[in-house]
């Protein structure tokens, strides 16, 4: 009962869209520039894909809490 890569990839992209939206914003709201909130949001979204995507994989591993 384990995801399929598709789903993991997927699930990836859904909520590095999510992730990378609120961390635009933040970015600008604390910086006042689009340019530095633009560059902090780009590679916030190239780390944190490859990491989600590797901890999803990791975590259908794992049987804790499966039924």
């Amino acid at each position: 009962m384990n995801d399929s890569t598709a789903r993991t990839l997927a699930k990836t992209i859904t909520w590095r869209v999510t992730g990378s939206s609120a961390t635009l914003m933040v970015s600008y709201v604390l910086s006042g520039d689009f340019a530095i909130a633009s560059s902090i949001a780009i590679t916030q979204l190239f780390f944190n894909t490859i990491l989600y995507f590797f901890h999803e994989r990791i975590w259908n591993k794992v049987p804790w809490g499966i039924k």
